[in-house]
């Protein structure tokens, strides 16, 4: 600690003693002050302030300086107070999304790396997976996920566990935690405590992981019971009425593209797919930001009567189209049923080509129950059924 002037202390105290209402710059600069006489009772405060402030910020540079200085306030907080390791995390936490955005990933990696090493990992878990380290990523999700002691199976943990895992080409593996995720999701169903539309899409899902793995009859099975949970849908709808499920949807949907898409490394990082992709991210704002460029290979493989390639950049827009808006209810089905659409008529037009289709076809299906329109996302998924089973 330096020489302490006793009249900006004495100020400082004054300011936060008085009875008008400071703004949040003038706080910081109090605690900033009285941090250095009482570092026990102004530190925590300091860096709550502070990261209200990056918070409130716009500007990535001034985010980085007042995370950086939030994490340094952290770490001079005494190792017996309370709240010290929670305060740390969030000012990390805060710190490496700032290092992140601007693109200096080895340092922001560290950061956390930190949290990891504090008992939050998740995030590391996520920044590995963005550089396309799969298997590391995947061990620290079965460490979440056999530690956390919670009841009740997880279905952002599991599917971002079996999404690493495959990504890894562990594939056995993927499947076993999924199905471990389908089992827990099919008793609930059961119960009438999640909605049988998020059943049918883990039910596909499990479906699309199996074919890819080369366990046909496996997939044939899943996409059988997802058939007749469509078809009860179709019949009677939910049992219950559920609040916006959608994130559910778009996770799975975004998941099913990743690989048509290029490689992840350190220096090309992707989304972390499998996880919530509606969080805002370097990563997710960079995957958006590929959507100019894909519309306009679309128009020339349009242009250049190249059905193939078009379906599948026009199903990899769709899924950029889902991560950006797609968890949003406000007219759902009239904003995205032209993407689904569009793709299954682009399909129809390959008749030697009908894995293309039943892809097309399920796609919309899934759409068609994400939009609680249930009879025509029956149809549709028995068409696709019947194709991949005459195969």
């Amino acid at each position: 600690m330096g020489m302490i002037n006793h009249d900006a202390v004495l100020r400082a105290r004054v300011l936060l003693l008085g009875s008008g209402r400071l703004g949040l710059l003038e706080q910081v600069d109090a605690y900033r002050v009285l941090a250095e006489v009482s570092p026990r009772a102004y530190l925590p405060k300091l860096v709550d302030a502070l990261l209200l402030m990056s918070y409130r910020s716009r500007v990535p540079e001034v985010d980085l300086a007042l995370t950086t200085e939030a994490v340094a306030a952290a770490r001079r907080i005494e190792a017996g107070v309370p709240t010290r390791s929670e305060r740390l995390c969030r000012a990390l936490d805060a710190y490496q999304r700032a290092l992140f955005a601007l693109g200096r990933r080895a340092e922001g990696r560290a950061a956390c790396e930190e949290m990891a090493a504090a008992g939050q990992n998740g995030r590391l878990a996520t920044a590995l997976a963005e550089e396309g380290r799969f298997r590391e990523a995947a061990e620290l999700n079965e460490e979440a996920a056999r530690s956390s002691g919670a009841s009740e199976v997880s279905f952002w943990t599991m599917v971002e566990w079996a999404a690493n895992l495959e990504g890894a080409g562990l594939h056995d593996a993927a499947s076993a935690v999924f199905r471990e995720l389908l089992d827990d999701t099919r008793r609930k169903a059961a119960e009438q405590r999640t909605a049988l539309a998020i059943f049918t899409w883990e039910l596909v899902h499990l479906s699309r992981m199996r074919e890819t793995a080369g366990h046909g009859a496996d997939a044939a099975a899943a996409r059988q019971e997802a058939l007749t949970v469509l078809e009860e849908l179709a019949t009677e709808g939910e049992p219950k009425n559920w609040s916006c499920i959608l994130g559910w949807w778009v996770t799975l949907f975004a998941l099913s593209g990743r690989g048509a898409e290029p490689a992840a490394s350190a220096g090309a990082p992707m989304p972390p797919f499998g996880t919530d992709l509606d969080r805002v991210s370097a990563t997710r704002d960079t995957f958006l930001g590929t959507l100019p460029a894909l519309e306009a290979e679309a128009a020339a493989l349009r242009e250049a009567g190249r059905l193939p390639q078009l379906v599948d950049v026009r199903r990899r827009i769709s899924i950029r189209e889902a991560v950006r808006e797609g968890t949003h209810p406000y007219r759902f089905a009239d904003r995205f049923k032209p993407h689904f659409d569009e793709g299954v008529a682009l399909a129809r037009r390959l008749p030697d080509d009908p894995a293309r289709l039943a892809r097309a076809l399920t796609d919309r299906s899934m759409f068609f129950a994400a939009a609680r329109t249930f009879e025509p996302a029956y149809a549709d998924f028995a068409e696709a059924v019947a194709l991949l089973d005459a195969r």
